[in-house]
């Protein structure tokens, strides 16, 4: 099995995606976030499934999620992008040494 495709697999369960999501935003470049955003939009039906749940534009999804990272998204955009795969934003202080659960 590629790695891609046991990724795409595993960012399926909301436990490993939101740890994979929460390990990326600790990553001092923003790019690395909007690259993991992407997997998981991918992994979860797509950007076409994601941008009508999260009622959003495809184009505006696919030009603020490149898998690049190279994107950059609205606040809005983002949000509603994580809803629409199922998933949530949550806060810790900075010099918290572990993620909750």
């Amino acid at each position: 099995m590629k790695h891609d495709d046991w990724l795409h697999d595993q960012l399926k369960d909301d436990t490993f995606a939101a740890s994979f999501l929460t390990q990326a935003a600790l990553d001092t470049e923003p790019a690395v976030f909007i690259a993991a955003l992407r997997h998981v939009v991918d992994a979860r039906g797509g950007l076409a499934k994601v941008a009508d749940v999260g009622k959003l534009s495809k184009q505006n999804l696919y030009k603020s999620l490149p898998h690049s990272g190279q994107g950059n998204p609205t606040a809005k955009t983002m949000f509603a992008a994580l809803r629409a795969t199922g998933l949530t934003l949550a806060f810790m202080g900075a010099d918290a040494t572990h993620v909750p659960a």
